[in-house]
C-alpha cells in the first residue's frame, strides 16, 4: 500500500460521528449553561401509537446568548462538567 492510499484511508476513518439535536431552552438561569428539552417521537412497540419522549440536555453556552423559549441546535462534545455533555451550535429562532 502506498503512502497516498494510507492517508486516504485515515481521512475516511476519521469522520465526525458527534450527534446534533434541536430543542427548546427551558432554563437559562445558570451562568454559561442552558437546559434544553429535546422531544423525540417514537412509535409504541405494542400499541403502535406515536409517543413523545422528552429528554433534558445540559448545554454549554459560552456567551450566554440564548434565552428561555429559544429554539437551538446543540452538538455532542466532551464532558465539560458533571452533567454538561453538549455545546450550543446556533440559535435557530428567538422566543417571541
Amino acid at each position: 500500500m502506498s503512502d497516498i492510499e494510507s492517508t486516504q484511508m485515515e481521512e475516511t476513518s476519521r469522520i465526525n460521528r458527534r450527534k446534533f439535536r434541536e430543542g427548546t431552552v427551558i432554563s437559562a438561569s445558570m451562568d454559561k449553561t442552558l437546559v434544553v428539552a429535546v422531544i423525540e417521537r417514537v412509535r409504541h412497540q405494542r400499541y403502535k401509537k406515536t409517543v413523545q419522549r422528552t429528554k433534558k440536555l445540559y448545554v454549554h453556552d459560552a456567551n450566554n446568548e440564548a434565552g428561555i423559549g429559544d429554539s437551538v441546535r446543540v452538538a455532542e462534545t466532551r464532558p465539560l462538567s458533571k452533567l454538561k455533555r453538549w455545546r450550543l451550535v446556533e440559535v435557530l429562532e428567538r422566543a417571541k
